[in-house]
């Protein structure tokens, strides 16, 4: 049986995620939970699912335990096959030693052989840590019909976002014909999304070419797009309008959670032609007691609520204790907030416990200007009885108990 496949997937989630902080420690990027009872590479990896793209390499290398579990044989996805399926690609050591992936390009690099197997006629590079929900094979659609060499979903943004994005400046029909990166002044407001859908023929001759540059970063941003510009390859835009969020800081994450609160944002999870794919816990049902008290919230299988719960995301398994107090927060899969524990603008990790009395961040309308901030309690962590975590703190370690 034939193993060509017309398109493959190369999604880059090796990153260590440092501004995420604490909640990166222990865990690549795309591994952190997002709404509820996701983790961030749901995302692309529903999307490819979604669009009918049924092989994807997953370039894995900071801390990649934890992902590489949630992955596991890819059945959550419908990516368990025969011919292709997801698979987790590590640095590995060939015949000429081994090296940690040192740029976007080079992973791609190091994986060749891998891309090969299935003789594809394109290659779709992703990014891990983004939050939306995109058809590639209409992309891919923009490609063949511009019989583009490379197409680079872009997003239009503020004159000021703009400064920190890869911005693309193109003709009217799409044709890009200058990259800039981060530019103090934008001569547009199309920002690369970091998706791209390449030849393969093309690109792999470029990536060689690449890695045979000793002054080369190895990168698409800066290395293997200005390269293909330069050599007057043609390069197009599809323009995306939808929902879309690099959850790669701390704000960024819990707004992006607070997202699927908004009726608004244009970020939904329950579309039934576009479902997002994500490993469940088999938890029962959650409950919420007599005095309990819930409002516009998400919340997951496995819960117990007997406090009050407002405007929050509450994982599965969590623990809200009588008395507790839950707002606008995030609460991450085993977290305990014990009772009259007070949690308000806040991430709480994995098994964290919030002890009685305990109060973790504050409103914006409680602090001074330019002060306030997410505050964040790492995993399994533990914050003692009637201490307290002030806004935009970052807690790492148990925090002793106040009494």
């Amino acid at each position: 049986m034939s193993r060509k496949k017309e398109c493959v997937a190369m999604l880059l989630a090796g990153g260590r995620g440092s501004r995420l902080y604490v909640l990166t420690e222990k865990v690549a990027k795309p591994a952190v939970p997002f709404g509820g009872k996701y983790r961030i590479i749901d995302f692309p990896l529903s999307n490819c699912v979604n669009s009918g793209i049924d092989t994807v390499g997953v370039l894995t290398q900071y801390e990649p335990h934890a992902l590489n579990a949630y992955l596991a044989s890819g059945q959550t996805w419908d990516l368990d096959r025969l011919y292709g399926g997801v698979y987790a690609l590590p640095p590995y050591e060939g015949g000429q030693g081994s090296e940690w992936y040192k740029g976007t390009a080079n992973a791609i690099y190091q994986n060749i052989a891998f891309i090969d197997e299935y003789n594809p006629e394109y290659v779709l590079v992703l990014s891990g840590d983004h939050i939306y929900k995109m058809d590639y094979d209409e992309m891919l659609d923009v490609h063949k019909e511009k019989n583009a060499a490379a197409t680079i979903a872009v997003l239009n943004v503020t004159y000021e976002e703009a400064k920190r994005f890869g911005i693309l400046n193109c003709h009217p029909d799409g044709t890009i014909y200058e990259f800039e990166e981060k530019p103090a002044q934008p001569k547009s407001t199309l920002a690369s999304m970091g998706i791209y859908i390449f030849t393969w023929s093309k690109l792999r001759q470029y990536l060689i070419d690449d890695e045979n540059d000793p002054n080369s970063s190895n990168d698409f941003g800066k290395n293997i797009i200005p390269a293909m510009l330069g050599n007057g390859e043609n390069l197009q835009t599809y323009r995306f309008d939808g929902y879309w969020k690099d959850v790669g800081t701390i704000e960024s994450l819990w707004e992006a959670n607070m997202d699927l609160l908004s009726p608004d944002s244009g970020l939904k999870l329950d579309d039934p032609d576009w479902k997002i794919y994500g490993r469940t816990s088999a938890a029962p049902p959650h409950f919420s007691g007599r005095n309990s008290e819930i409002h516009h919230s998400l919340v997951a299988e496995g819960c117990e609520v007997e406090g009050k719960v407002n405007n929050s995301v509450l994982f599965s398994d969590v623990t809200v204790e009588e008395g507790a107090d839950v707002d606008y927060s995030v609460v991450m899969p085993g977290a305990v907030i014990e009772a009259g524990a007070v949690v308000k603008y806040a991430i709480i990790a994995e098994n964290a416990r919030i002890c009685a009395g305990a109060v973790v961040g504050n409103s914006p309308e409680e602090v001074s200007d330019g002060e306030w901030g997410v505050a964040v309690v790492a995993a399994a962590t533990k914050v003692g009885k009637k201490a307290v975590v002030a806004a935009k703190q970052m807690v790492d370690s148990d925090v002793p108990s106040a009494e």
